[in-house]
């Protein structure tokens, strides 16, 4: 019996097969500091849960609208809006299990079999393992090192256009590199989409997850909102990562598509944990405060920690919940040539568990600095300080 040959073009996100490996460490009984995964170990807000028991109370356990329950759709679609300067239709938002689907169901009903796509690269593996799942030909863009982090090469990125390109992933707030666009950047971006006829997903999903300053949509940009579509996760800022709650804000055309697709596939996202996505944003937001500040001060000790450690750099990032430290001298320091090598004898050595950049996405010809990516979401503050600490040592013994 043979499967499809599309399988061979599928891939994961990787980060839990370093998951795995770090649970394969712990289980021999071993400390494992888990900066890998960019799960929150954070519960969800009392009236969050409040509302999704009472939901199911309510006998709100059967099947509901393919594209959302009317009221998630309107609350979405005022918060979505309120926060980004744009009045947004109820009927332009379509409810999803998550925000990962919205990137399938992007491409499915904007790219051909054959057709380009560009996607940031190192960029969420998502992005490259659909757009070739599906048949279209990947078209990776590059970041470059600043002072403050990584800006896009949007040289690159026009250069990488061609006649079958139809779209293009833009995800500010970025994941890995928690890069953040500036203003001439995301007009910039915009700019290439409308001279290219370019359909855009904006990928969202960290959009509320910032220390300072305010984030801006791409799709609030004049001339952008017909060609967007914006991925909304309630994963993030509320903490419901297993809930598997989400959005697709999308014109008229790509709505209508997505909840066909939602019919088809899962026919509709479970009704109570919608319930609870409208207490998640109608109700208080006191928790989402005292998440950030608990989180800030894990980026804080990460930072620091990192800098102090020889051959190891990175600029403190503004949002997201992730570093990407560049580890090229310290891999040279310890003689270690590969990636994989690296996070393997870190993780015996030291305990500390990550992810690095070939998690996230082909490493292209072009690149010639290395790099490992660790969130600190699920992590506490003692064990940053404790794990880090002990890689520093590790790193300095040469």
């Amino acid at each position: 019996m043979k499967t499809a040959r599309r399988l061979e073009s599928l891939g994961t996100e990787t980060a839990f097969r370093v998951a795995q490996a770090a649970a394969d460490w712990k289980s021999r009984g071993n400390e494992v500091y888990p900066f890998h995964l960019g799960d929150l170990n954070f519960p969800m807000a009392g009236h969050i849960v409040e509302a999704m028991d009472q939901a199911i109370k309510d006998g709100k356990t059967g099947y509901c609208p393919g594209p959302g329950v009317p009221e998630l759709r309107a609350a979405l679609a005022d918060d979505i809006g309120s926060r980004r300067g744009m009045t947004i239709d109820p009927a332009e938002v379509v409810v999803t299990t998550g925000g990962k689907p919205v990137i399938t169901k992007f491409l499915q009903a904007v790219m051909d079999p054959g057709a380009g796509v560009l996607y940031p690269n190192p960029g969420f593996p998502i992005y490259e393992s659909q757009i070739e799942y599906l048949g279209g030909t990947a078209l990776p863009y590059r970041y470059v090192p600043t002072s403050d982090g990584f800006a896009i090469d949007l040289d690159h990125l026009r250069a990488s256009i061609d006649e079958s390109t139809v779209a293009i992933i833009y995800n500010d707030l970025q994941n890995p590199i928690s890069a953040e666009s500036t203003d001439a950047e995301r007009e910039a971006i915009a700019a290439i989409a409308q001279e290219f006829d370019l359909w855009v997903l904006s990928d969202e999903a960290y959009f509320e997850m910032r220390y300072k300053g305010r984030s801006k949509s791409i799709a609030a940009l004049e001339g952008m909102r017909e060609r967007t579509v914006i991925l909304y996760t309630f994963s993030k800022k509320f903490a419901m990562t297993g809930s598997r709650l989400g959005c697709a804000v999308a014109p008229p055309v790509i709505a209508e598509a997505i909840s066909t697709m939602n019919t088809n596939d899962e026919s509709c996202t479970t009704q109570h944990v919608q319930w609870a996505g409208i207490a998640a944003l109608q109700g208080p937001q006191d928790s989402v405060g005292r998440m950030l500040e608990v989180l800030r001060k894990r980026r804080d000790a990460t930072c620091s920690i990192i800098n102090s450690i020889p051959g190891m750099s990175v600029a403190t990032p503004g949002s997201t919940f992730y570093v990407f430290p560049d580890v090229t001298e310290a891999m040279e320091t310890k003689g270690i040539a590969t990636l994989s090598e690296f996070s393997t004898e870190a993780l015996h050595r030291t305990g500390v568990s990550f992810c690095t950049r070939e998690h996230f996405g082909r490493r292209q010809g072009w690149e010639e600095r290395s790099y490992i990516r660790l969130a600190y979401s699920g992590i506490g503050l003692d064990e940053i300080t404790e794990g880090l600490g002990r890689l520093r040592d590790w790193v300095s013994q040469g």
